[in-house]
């Protein structure tokens, strides 16, 4: 893209008549309205300007070339005649040098059989028909900017985790049994709100725990930043605790929570 990343557009187009030519204009215009700098023989080129420097100097400069199809300028292309004849000499020589290439863009104008100049035949085109003007302008103008309407998402973490990856259940294990209830607790309440707090009381219940191993636990939970409990005034109730993002990340890795 060009230094002051604004792109650039050369339209290489053949002088059909002067209804097409002020179309040509109206899609330059269009361009420069969009963010694209488009190049245009119309608004560059005066008596006495040379021609084949314009375009020698243009075609090279530009970040795509948007060749506008009409019979006419397929027939001119193919045969090499004429300034399109020329454009295309010096495009194809591009891409040889870079056969990935996808600076060059045909957009379809004319009646009937979509045709394109043969050495495009294998190039994607947009039609530029007045039926589907609109919605391939959109696709012009976001190819160009590199702003697709719908991107590959990102990829995710492998689901199925390597047995060797899944911590071992000990038997009597009871911080892992204290935390598979408070995540018990954390999936029944509504997402992301004041109910995400957990009442102490409750969990000792569920525990079935002697009040000391209880609490130790609950600490362990604690100091390995898996929970933290509210400030005794913050429940009218007792004491509540919640879950921490580590300890979220604690249950999955230990399976706490299905997939």
């Amino acid at each position: 893209m060009s230094t002051n990343n604004v792109p650039k557009v050369f339209i290489s187009y053949s002088h059909d008549s002067q209804d097409h030519k002020k179309w040509v204009l109206d899609l330059a215009t269009r361009l420069c309205q969009n963010g694209i700098d488009a190049i245009l023989d119309q608004w560059k080129l005066g008596p006495g300007a040379d021609l084949l420097r314009f375009m020698e100097r243009n075609l090279a400069a530009a970040d795509r070339v948007l060749m506008i199809c009409t019979e006419n300028y397929v027939k001119k292309a193919n045969d090499d005649t004429g300034g399109v004849g020329y454009e295309k000499m010096i495009v194809t020589g591009q891409l040889f040098k870079n056969t990935d290439s996808n600076k060059l863009i045909p957009l379809i104008r004319q009646i009937g059989t979509p045709t394109v100049p043969s050495f495009l035949q294998s190039k994607i085109r947009l039609d530029f028909s007045d039926s589907q003007f609109e919605f391939s302008f959109d696709e012009l103008i976001r190819s160009i900017h590199g702003a697709p309407l719908y991107e590959k998402p990102a990829i995710s973490n492998n689901p199925f985790s390597p047995v060797s990856n899944t911590p071992a259940e000990k038997t009597g294990d009871g911080l892992l049994k204290l935390m598979k209830i408070i995540v018990e607790q954390f999936e029944l309440r509504p997402s992301r709100s004041d109910s995400d707090i957990i009442m102490v009381s409750n969990l000792r219940e569920r525990t079935n725990m002697s009040r000391t191993l209880f609490e130790t636990l609950l600490d362990q939970a604690k100091a390995q930043d898996l929970i933290k409990e509210y400030p005794d005034s913050y429940d009218s109730r007792g004491r509540s605790v919640y879950l921490t993002e580590k300890g979220r990340a604690y249950a999955i890795q230990h399976q706490l929570v299905q997939f």
